[in-house]
């Protein structure tokens, strides 16, 4: 499964030939460096890591620092696994926003925005108790009762409830590379990719 590491740039929209508005991710796709090649032999598993991002040498550890050098490239910020590469890569390849083609399908994943503590309506999408009769009151956005009777006398685990929210890796599938602007290492893929503008976004194909 081939791939690579890009921030989100932010969403605007394109008009097809029908003249339909499709809402649309920018995304700022490497370039990406080859930072170590994994196989079977000496790791278990072949696999091909990537390096995304500039980092100062002094915010870098040793061992990273020595890493990057044996791939002779400048400490990168954000390192991925991707297992499969159709490609054969070598150590310190640079790989660029050319690796899709319009019309590609491919996978986003990245960091939903966390949005702290929240309550059921807004986590869950529960509709609340109900209006302003039968003597209830300041109960409209409650989540109602959340366990049985005396049998069996407690809440089951997975009851879902008020609680943190946000701030999960999620898996976006099948969004459409409507443009690709290779000498500027942008893509532009049809919906909305999780995450806010400039957080880090892997792409699959």
């Amino acid at each position: 499964m081939s791939g690579i590491i890009g921030k989100k740039v932010g969403m605007t929209s394109l008009y097809n030939a029908d003249g339909t508005a499709v809402a649309c991710t920018l995304i700022e796709a490497g370039p990406c460096v080859v930072t170590q090649v994994k196989t079977v032999e000496k790791e278990g598993y072949s696999a091909i890591q990537l390096g995304y991002g500039e980092k100062k040498e002094k915010h870098t550890t040793q061992p990273l620092l020595g890493h990057f050098k044996k791939a002779g490239t400048t400490p990168k910020k954000k390192l991925v696994e991707f297992k499969s590469f159709e490609n054969e890569l070598s150590l310190g390849e640079v790989i660029t926003a050319e690796l899709f083609v319009e019309g590609d399908f491919v996978d986003a994943i990245g960091t939903s925005k966390g949005k702290g503590f929240q309550g059921v309506v807004k986590r869950h999408g529960f509709a609340g108790v109900g209006g302003q009769t039968h003597g209830q009151h300041n109960r409209g956005r409650h989540p109602g009762s959340i366990g049985a009777c005396s049998f069996p006398s407690r809440v089951f685990k997975g009851i879902r409830m008020a609680g943190r929210t946000g701030g999960n890796r999620v898996k976006v599938q099948n969004l459409q590379v409507l443009k690709v602007y290779s000498e500027k290492n942008l893509i532009v893929v049809s919906g909305s990719i999780p995450g806010a503008k400039n957080s880090y976004v892997i792409l699959e194909k």
